[in-house]
């Protein structure tokens, strides 16, 4: 069982976290620090939440410099990164009662934010505006489902632009050591969650 824990406060300093802004290539717009999410208010004020672990940052920086060769009109958008185990545990409770549990990592397990080992993102052009991916982050919905988008597209419930824009921010991040999951197009974990559960600093 892995102890190692930091307070979010403690994060300043720490040779083995960087910030985002620290990392070329990318926009950070983080949502939790807003009232732009689905619980409806800044869950991150007063803690600093722009931060990665220095793994996760590298790989960021990868993934960023894939997309500037490829696709030079697009960036990566950040829209969470390093959410402390106490906001974790706040979302846990926002949706005590409804059918979403399945979309928020269980505070006793973990979720891999909170080892600033995961990343939230989207795509934007070239004026700032975010690509149009079929739906908006934390959409808790089927139309999010990347494992669903072939059925998705065939219904018509999401068009071959849409898709094709997911595809671009998935590959940006699958050839940089980011593995996306089921569920949600702009959730990515840096490595495997077992071994980052294990052996990395989990922030309180």
């Amino acid at each position: 069982m892995n102890a190692l824990t930091v307070p979010c406060e403690a994060i300043p300093g720490r040779p083995d976290f960087r910030r985002l802004d620290t990392i070329a290539g990318i926009a950070v717009d983080l949502r939790y620090a807003t009232a732009d999410n689905f619980v409806g208010r800044d869950l991150y004020s007063p803690l600093d939440c722009h931060w990665l672990h220095k793994d996760a940052a590298a790989a960021l920086e990868g993934a960023a410099a894939w997309l500037a060769a490829r696709k030079p009109e697009y960036k990566l958008l950040v829209l969470d990164a390093l959410r402390p185990q106490r906001v974790q545990e706040q979302l846990w409770a926002a949706l005590q009662g409804t059918d979403l549990l399945t979309y928020i990592a269980d505070p006793t397990r973990g979720s891999i934010h909170s080892f600033g080992m995961a990343l939230d993102l989207t795509l934007m052009d070239v004026h700032g505006q975010e690509l149009d991916m079929g739906t908006g982050f934390d959409d808790l919905t089927e139309r999010s489902h990347p494992a669903l988008e072939e059925g998705l597209l065939a219904i018509g419930a999401l068009t071959s632009q849409q898709i094709e824009n997911r595809h671009w921010l998935r590959n940006a991040m699958l050839h940089n050591g980011w593995h996306g999951i089921n569920t949600e197009w702009w959730h990515f974990d840096c490595g495997d969650r077992i071994h980052v559960r294990q052996h990395y600093t989990r922030v309180l």
